[in-house]
């Protein structure tokens, strides 16, 4: 079962049946023989010291209850109310929050999954732009692996209220980054929208990863219309466990985030959901068992054609 607090002492469980979600409330900790990975959600504001501070209590928890690794959402370290804003709070990834954060992860002996990261670009004194970067950071405190999200929110949805740009002053990642190995498993990463693009979580799974993760700040709109069936989705092609962490509930006066951070199995079923009004976090038994039988009782990675047949149509068979 997968625990998910919304506060300091309610812990939740959610499971999905044929005719919806049930949720129960318990308080306890994990026994699980299995390791524990921790999904977070929170309200991240333009309060850089608040932001830490939330997630510094999440994190204490979340390694109280039995976490050997920890998810934070896109955005994390804040959310700025204007472009302006989001720019001059960057830091390079060797900056103040980074270096909290591998403090924090020594001294709590956890890993940490930081995604959404607001990363000074290299060129930074001349153009102003930034990196969305996802960082890993081992329980030593050392910094294993930064993905930067290769694929950019820029969507109008008048009739949604939904209108967004992130390549205004975001830079896209040029690659992606090998899946990490981590006490969970091999852990594949993603920011938010790369959600959207199959492509890049069947990339990861055929470099081995067990686990993809999407830490996000969907908007409301969109999260409401689309986050479970992409989690879902992604589980399902790539017969691996799915965790996003995700950002909930109102940052500033013109942004607020669906919430609803979510841990997916390699069937495809929701077996954690923080729900869409609070921050806190669901706690993940990650069985690698359960990928190696799903996958080898249906073989779907062995039935994939080579690349070639995909690319084999043509215009005479349109």
């Amino acid at each position: 079962m997968f625990r998910c607090n919304l506060g300091s002492s309610v812990k939740y469980v959610a499971f999905l049946s044929a005719l919806g979600r049930h949720h129960i409330l318990q308080n306890r900790m994990s026994t699980s023989p299995n390791p524990v990975a921790a999904v977070c959600q929170v309200t991240a504001t333009p309060d850089k010291e608040s932001n830490f501070s939330a997630c510094k209590q999440l994190l204490e928890e979340a390694r109280q209850r039995g976490a050997c690794m920890v998810f934070l959402p896109e955005g994390f370290d804040y959310i700025g109310s204007s472009r302006e804003e989001t720019l001059s709070m960057s830091e390079p990834l060797g900056g103040d929050i980074i270096s909290r954060y591998t403090q924090l992860a020594r001294k709590l002996d956890v890993w940490l999954s930081l995604g959404g990261f607001h990363e000074r670009g290299h060129d930074w004194e001349n153009d102003r732009r930034i990196y969305n970067s996802h960082v890993i950071i081992n329980n030593k405190g050392d910094v294993l692996s930064v993905y930067r999200k290769s694929h950019l929110f820029d969507v109008e949805l008048p009739e949604k209220g939904v209108s967004l740009k992130e390549s205004a002053f975001t830079i896209p990642g040029a690659s992606l980054v090998p899946p990490v190995q981590t006490p969970i498993g091999k852990v594949g990463l993603g920011v938010c929208y790369d959600l959207r693009f199959p492509e890049l979580s069947l990339a990861l799974q055929r470099h081995g990863a067990d686990i993809l993760t999407y830490p996000s700040a969907f908007t409301v709109v969109t999260g409401a219309a689309h986050w479970e069936v992409l989690l879902r989705a992604r589980a399902i092609e790539t017969q691996c466990f799915v965790l996003a962490a995700a950002q909930v509930g109102r940052h500033h006066e013109t942004r607020s985030s669906y919430g609803h951070a979510l841990a997916v199995d390699p069937w495809g079923e929701v077996v954690g959901d923080c729900g869409g009004e609070k921050p806190g976090m669901v706690l993940v038994e990650v069985n690698l068992d359960k990928v190696n039988r799903t996958r080898k009782n249906m073989p779907v990675q062995q039935h994939r054609r080579d690349s070639a047949f995909y690319h084999s149509l043509s215009q005479t068979c349109l």
